[in-house]
């Protein structure tokens, strides 16, 4: 990311990233040297990245990334459910050949990487499938709501990537919602997102149990 990119999105892309793990402390001054930045720009951004759940501040003990408890986890997930099949629906809609062509490289990507069980790679297609879906389905509110709360559960997502047999799971249930896309199927993309997150909720509930 350019240097000219404003520190708060720099640092809200590494804390996505993993750069920062759950519960790092988030020191201003080791900031402004990673950054290249004043402390008053650090601050600034600390507050901006609170009001977003992605950091947690509190008076004399400094600032830590956000550690999401599985309740909060499980909460977050049911309200992507509420976006994301309306998302699907549209993209079901709107989708474009061009779409549909980008909707299934990212499957043929996704198919190769659990083949090659590539985690990481795989985790990042899955972040751009989702990220394709919202821009086709030119819903600017939901689009928003949601990119807010894959940042405030992002640190499940490559988690699940490393479960056994996770991406293969996962896999199919992304083949099927770009399979209902790219037959026009709204309500069958809807039920394929609520499918797809009903598991990951499932799974959350059985970390919970544990």
């Amino acid at each position: 990311m350019p240097a000219s990119t404003p520190v708060v999105d720099r640092l809200r892309d590494d804390i996505i990233a993993g750069v920062f793990s759950p519960g790092e402390r988030l020191i201003e001054v080791e900031l402004s040297e990673r950054y290249s930045c004043g402390r008053a720009a650090i601050r600034s951004a600390l507050v901006q990245l609170e009001s977003e759940v992605l950091v947690d501040r509190k008076a004399n003990r400094g600032a830590v990334v956000h550690r999401i408890p599985v309740s909060e986890a499980i909460e977050i997930t049911e309200a992507r459910m509420a976006m994301e099949r309306l998302i699907a629906g549209r993209a079901a809609r709107f989708a474009t050949d061009e779409d549909i062509e980008a909707l299934r490289t990212i499957i043929d990507d996704m198919r190769e990487a659990v083949s090659c069980q590539d985690a990481a790679a795989y985790s990042e297609l899955n972040r751009r499938l989702h990220a394709e879906l919202r821009t086709i389905s030119r819903h600017t509110v939901a689009t928003d709501l949601v990119q807010n709360l894959r940042n405030r559960g992002v640190q499940n997502q490559f988690r699940f990537a490393l479960m056994p047999g996770r991406p293969e799971v996962s896999l199919e249930q992304h083949a099927a919602i770009v399979d209902a896309v790219v037959a026009g199927d709204e309500e069958g993309a809807s039920k394929a997102m609520a499918d797809h997150l009903s598991s990951v909720i499932d799974l959350l509930n059985r970390w919970s149990d544990g």
